[in-house]
């Protein structure tokens, strides 16, 4: 029998946790030129859930906003989230799960839940650019380390 800890990651649920869209300008949005400007804000949450201290929600938030002459045409906000489990992960190996695995497995969720959202509010469909999560990741732990310490469990990122 192996001394090494039994390792596992597993994904236990995805599922959507909050979602918002709203079209502050109606009707009168839809009968002027469509010339938006977009604007993506996107941040990542964790935290420890459950009994067994093993199992972790990370959430993705998105907000979206379609400005049309400095007017808000329409804003999406939404949060997509999973419930991981992870056994014999620690350190610094955990903290890239969470913070950029995690978040690349629910994106496609989250860009087809808003490009449903924008659909069904009879906009040109908006399909969002892959993000590349790792990349953000090292840039938030490099910025926190320059200013502080490495970003904590249950951080914003």
């Amino acid at each position: 029998m192996s001394d090494t800890p039994e390792r596992t990651f597993q994904l236990q649920r995805i599922y959507t946790k909050d979602v918002s869209f709203e079209v502050p300008g109606a009707p009168e949005v839809f009968i002027k030129p469509w010339q938006p400007r977009v604007n993506v804000q996107l941040n990542t949450e964790t935290r420890k859930v459950g009994e067994s201290g093993n199992d972790y929600e990370v959430v993705l938030s998105l907000t979206v906003t379609a400005s049309n002459e400095e007017k808000t045409v329409y804003l999406v906000e939404i949060k997509q989230a999973g419930i991981f489990t992870m056994i014999g992960i620690e350190g610094e190996e955990r903290e890239q799960l969470l913070g950029a695995y995690c978040p690349n497995l629910l994106f496609p969720y989250a860009r087809e839940l808003i490009s449903d959202l924008v659909s069904r509010g009879t906009f040109p469909q908006l399909l969002l650019q892959p993000i590349n999560f790792d990349a953000l990741f090292q840039d938030a732990k490099a910025r926190a380390a320059a200013g502080q310490d490495a970003p904590a469990e249950g951080s914003t990122h």
